[in-house]
């Protein structure tokens, strides 16, 4: 062909192009969608989408010169201190706007830890953990929950939640049990309303198995981390899950179930193995298992560095933990950093035909069918028009609701006194003490604007115990707030009652791992200084059960309330009566950390608190 001619020719074939692509029409079917761009694709463009690497890598250019697929947050990875939605929006657009400058235009998805609302950002609703809520057995509670963290998550501009964490927690010593709503699958089960909530409710006639994302105020969800990451010994965080295939199956895997039916849009891989196998490896658990016999057509992701853990020492072979974990069936890895090393390890596995293509082609057709259900092509540039969502009233409400109802009330009263739950709003002077009573980064946990979380009050927006109880009692009740006052204070005060506020400092997955589960000091000191001189309601702050009972016989009440967020209006709402005490433990509470594991059903079952259990108390009205 002359040259004139093949140039005609080329004009010719880029309108046409520019005319009509299938996979640009919301009317056509997502599955011949898919086929029109898969068929368009080049190897690197393929690859590129299984690629997920970290906002403090990603730039626009990178996005366009490696086709991008995703990019994410990791905790505490901000574009800016205190960041407005305004600033999160223009970030994430200023990426997806380097992705949608190649030929293709693929939209990048955007991920993020959503986990207890949008933690990661300030002025966000920070939602009771997982642990808390399972107190309160109410899937509709959590439904909402999911829909308002939708909101605020879309607030700033982002489409993906790694959320919810489906793990069931069998060992407390493990630094991720505030993450699992109970150590029963049949409550985790249940909460996986949550779903629902982020990614809207499956339409009537869905096929099992098909992700779904109702558009622009849902966000795609992520059931975690497949499979069995909450029954490892010694609840070492990563470590083996010494189980049988039938225990797997029958504690750790119905929540997956479930997920699957309600359409959760991608599967997260836990870090942990199971009897020895690493889960990020094992392809007869993601591929045979999740994808083919449970049918879950969504994407497989990895966790952070996910595949550099199958080698131990991490990437000690990177070229073999990319070939086994994609081998494995991951669709998409979250690398997060190294990505050229990753691209070019894939490729070349392809190459020298290690990996076969058809599980390229596999991993491409679930990233792109999640992103099309979702309408990512449609709108993939955010705007600021949920902005007002970010921390709104509503949110907050529903949080306080939430940590009302995950209070669990373990003891009223000693033996023979008269309750001393709910207290009185109206009386002379009361006492307010303890670590946790004016900290709203320790009220808040782990994964609370920072990865590990942090202490003091100036990390977002909330309410602390201490402000929550002035707000509730009578104005002419003296608040008297001393952090750990010595036992000649309390006695030459005259107080009329105590509220001691104590429990853990926050943590995220391994550092939390802990053998004692002990109440961090000053609190057992505190504790005994206050109680031991006036009647006292211990609260504990923590995220999970702690050994109490060495000072129980001096504590008249004894609250648990996890991990409870921002809204500890909740709290002084039961304490003081407005609201009664409804919380059932959906964990046991162990006398010493040398019973664990003990989970209810064991044998050797000798709790300090059995699962189930919660004392009541009705609201009063009083002024």
């Amino acid at each position: 062909m002359p040259v004139l001619g093949f140039l005609l020719f080329c004009c010719w074939a880029a309108f046409t192009e520019a005319t009509y692509m299938k996979y640009k029409d919301p009317k056509q079917p997502v599955g011949a969608r898919i086929k029109d761009l898969m068929d368009r694709m080049t190897l690197e463009e393929k690859i590129g989408q299984m690629v997920q690497i970290e906002r403090a890598v990603a730039t626009p250019d990178v996005m366009k010169k490696y086709f991008i697929g995703s990019v994410l947050s990791g905790g505490g990875s901000v574009p800016a201190t205190k960041a407005t939605p305004e600033t999160w929006v223009n970030m994430v657009n200023e990426l997806q706007k380097g992705a949608l400058s190649n030929r293709l235009g693929i939209p990048m998805i955007y991920g993020i830890d959503a986990v207890h609302g949008h933690n990661n950002v300030y002025n966000a609703t920070i939602f009771p953990h997982n642990i808390g809520l399972g107190v309160t057995r109410d899937p509709q509670l959590v439904k909402r929950i999911g829909e308002a963290t939708a909101l605020e998550v879309r607030a700033t501009g982002i489409p993906y939640a790694f959320a919810p964490c489906i793990a069931v927690c069998r060992d407390p010593r493990w630094g991720r049990c505030y993450e699992s709503y109970s150590e029963d699958h049949k409550i985790v089960q249940a909460m996986t309303e949550i779903i629902p909530g982020l990614q809207g409710d499956l339409p009537a006639n869905s096929k099992n198995g098909i992700p779904f994302v109702a558009g622009k105020n849902k966000i795609a969800a992520c059931a975690k981390h497949f499979v069995g990451d909450g029954g490892t010994t010694k609840g070492i965080n990563e470590n083996n899950t010494v189980i049988s295939l039938s225990g797997l199956l029958n504690i750790h895997m119905p929540a997956y179930y479930d997920s699957i039916r309600k359409g959760v849009a991608t599967v997260m891989v836990s870090y942990s193995s199971w009897n020895g196998e690493k889960m990020h490896a094992n392809r007869a658990l993601v591929t045979d298992f999740l994808k083919n016999k449970l049918k879950f057509r969504g994407f497989v992701i990895s966790d952070w560095e996910g595949i550099d853990r199958i080698t131990s020492p991490p990437h000690a072979n990177y070229s073999y933990s990319v070939e086994a974990g994609v081998g494995a069936g991951i669709d998409m890895v979250m690398v997060p950093n190294y990505y050229t090393d990753f691209i070019d390890d894939l490729t070349s596995l392809v190459k020298n035909k290690i990996i076969p293509m058809s599980r390229i082609d596999d991993a491409v057709r679930r990233i792109l069918r999640v992103k099309f259900v979702m309408g990512l092509f449609e709108n993939p540039l955010a705007d600021l028009s949920l902005a007002n969502q970010l921390g709104s009233q509503e949110h907050r409400e529903l949080a306080r609701e939430a940590v009302r109802k995950s209070l669990v009330l373990l003891q009223n009263g000693k033996s023979g006194d008269k309750p001393l739950l709910p207290l009185p709003k109206k009386t002379t002077k009361i006492l307010v003490a303890g670590s946790h009573a004016d900290n709203l980064g320790y009220q808040c946990g782990g994964w609370t604007i920072t990865w590990q979380g942090q202490g003091g009050n100036d990390l977002t927006i909330g309410t602390t115990v201490l402000k929550a109880i002035k707000n509730t009692v009578n104005p002419a009740t003296q608040v008297v707030y001393n952090e750990n006052p010595d036992a000649n204070f309390v006695k030459s005060n005259k107080f009329s009652y105590a509220i001691v506020v104590v429990g853990e400092p926050p943590y995220a997955e391994t550092a939390g791992d802990s053998m004692n589960l002990t109440i961090s000091e000053p609190g057992p000191s505190t504790i005994k200084n206050v109680c031991e001189a006036v009647k006292c309601v211990v609260v504990v702050i923590s995220g999970r059960p702690v050994v109490i009972q060495p000072y129980l016989s001096t504590i008249d009440a004894l609250v648990a309330a996890w991990l409870p967020g921002t809204e500890s209006q909740g709290i002084a709402d039961v304490l003081f009566g407005d609201y009664g005490f409804t919380g059932k433990l959906a964990r046991t509470w162990m006398k010493t950390a040398e019973q664990l594991p003990m989970n209810v059903g064991d044998p050797h079952y000798d709790p300090l608190f059995p699962f189930g259990f919660g004392l009541t108390t009705k609201p009063i009205k009083q002024n």
